[in-house]
């Protein structure tokens, strides 16, 4: 498992005061100031389009990736990571085991299926979010699958 504290201090420099709405290069100062807290050395890319900002790391043995649909209170920060394709075997009692972890151990995140992957993931709002909830969005979801993919890859092999 891999570790690394946020410099809480870095945090609150970016964050505005809080009668002020954080505005979008702010989200990305500090999304990029998470990541590089987060991060392995040389690990971090992103893509700036229309369509917002994606970031890809590598925390642990896990892959992340950080979505930014734009900058407005509807806008979405997305947080993903694969741990474990499918099909696999024994997948109905994989299913089960992730359905019981989503009942209690994973914070604000959940397991999940995009395509054919398992991923953890988490997703909120832009509405009233502040630095120390995009990080511990980004934390959870990072910790968890680093913590996790190593063991569903043992215990349920590819079929």
């Amino acid at each position: 498992m891999t570790t690394n504290a946020i410099d809480l201090d870095t945090l609150s420099a970016i964050q505005a005061d809080d009668s002020e709405e954080t505005t979008a290069s702010s989200y990305v100062d500090i999304i990029e100031t998470v990541i590089s807290s987060l991060e392995q050395e040389g690990t971090a890319m992103v893509n700036h389009s229309d369509e917002g900002h994606t970031w890809k790391f590598q925390y642990g043995s896990v892959d992340v990736y950080v979505q930014l649909t734009g900058e407005t209170a509807e806008d979405t920060l997305t947080t993903w990571s694969p741990v474990h394709k499918l099909p696999v075997q024994n997948e109905p009692e994989m299913m089960r085991k992730l359905l019981e972890m989503n009942c209690g151990n994973t914070f604000e995140a959940c397991f999940g299926l995009i395509d054919q992957s398992v991923v953890v993931f988490a997703t909120r709002t832009l509405q009233d979010i502040n630095p120390s909830e995009i990080s511990r969005l980004m934390t959870v979801v990072a910790s968890i699958a680093d913590e996790n993919d190593e063991d569903l890859l043992k215990t349920y092999p590819a079929a």
